[in-house]
């Protein structure tokens, strides 16, 4: 049976990201990055945000990729390597490897640490397969490690949970540009990825607002992760999770709304909110099917192929490099 090999190329630097909190913080309006969301508690919350009844994206992107098993085998090459971003507990790219038999698995995320339990699991349960881990932050860039080059054999890069919502226009283009080059040069090389649809907006913000308050439990998880990072003094009872559709630039708004003026303080600094001021904390694009096979057309992609559910909320694309 294989080992998995591991790889950490992120390496925190907590002055740097201290910095970078404090310098959100003191903006107009203050912001944060969604990344910051996903602290142990929060990864948690927003695995059990997947099982609302409200929150449709990934039950439904499940349901495409199992109903259209047969048109994606059809398009995607078998014995690839199957690199996936942002694998978390590797459970979508698994349900993936029956399908396209990938000569190897390579998951991508922040730190290798979230990926060691699930790749040593998938091991025992795919001995032959080679299985790597990668520490990435690859919102900054996506460069793989150097042992990953094997010019002859294509790759499917997964992309899945209309994460790529999380990316302005412009920021997605440039993404999906660092996609297209990390394909490589082997013929049949690619790009699946998970996209979420407009919609109706009381769909969309209840997917983001649930009635048993989870989602707002994880973004206001948020502020302790803030403090732990930064030394601020948030207190949770100050500030309520607020969800919205900006129509105009067609995004899911995730905001903390200060219910009392009060004043956040940290070493050597201070930052005072009025009752009703916001810090915007993450942002989900929704597309339509036209303006996304654009943007993936301008990033170097072309056959572009999508599959929908019946009432077409969501889509999975394959776009060949």
């Amino acid at each position: 049976m294989n080992t998995p090999r591991f790889f950490q190329l992120h390496h925190e630097d907590r002055d740097a990201v201290r910095q970078e909190l404090l310098a959100g913080l003191l903006a107009t309006p203050a912001r944060t990055s969604p990344k910051y969301l996903y602290d142990a508690l929060g990864s948690r919350l927003f695995e059990a945000i997947t099982a609302l009844p409200e929150y449709y994206p990934t039950r439904t992107e499940a349901a495409i990729l199992a109903a259209q098993g047969a048109a994606l085998a059809a398009c995607l090459p078998r014995g690839a390597t199957l690199i996936d971003l942002g694998a978390g507990n590797c459970a979508k790219a698994a349900s993936l490897f029956d399908l396209l038999a990938p000569a190897r698995y390579v998951a991508v995320d922040i730190s290798v640490d979230f990926l060691r339990d699930a790749l040593q699991t998938l091991q025992y349960r795919y001995p032959a397969l080679d299985m790597v881990g990668v520490g990435l932050d690859f919102s900054t860039g996506l460069a793989l490690p150097g042992t990953l080059d094997d010019a002859a054999a294509p790759r499917v890069l997964f992309y899945p949970g209309s994460s790529i919502g999380n990316f302005t226009p412009v920021q997605a283009l440039g993404f999906l540009r660092s996609v297209h080059a990390a394909c490589g040069p082997a013929p049949g090389s690619g790009l699946l990825i998970g996209v979420d649809l407009v919609k109706d907006t009381a769909e969309l913000e209840a997917a983001y607002d649930d009635a048993l308050g989870v989602t707002a439990a994880f973004n206001r998880n948020l502020l302790p992760h803030i403090n732990r990072l930064a030394g601020t003094d948030f207190a949770l009872a100050d500030w309520r999770h607020v969800a919205l559709f900006n129509t105009a630039l067609s995004r899911i708004e995730m905001h903390l709304e200060a219910q009392r003026a009060l004043t956040v303080r940290w070493p050597g600094g201070v930052r005072a909110f009025a009752a009703g001021e916001r810090i915007h904390t993450e942002n989900a694009y929704k597309w339509t099917m036209a303006g996304f096979e654009t943007l993936l057309q301008d990033a170097g992609f072309h056959g572009a192929r999508a599959w929908t559910d019946p009432q077409q909320r969501f889509a999975v694309y394959w776009a060949a490099r």
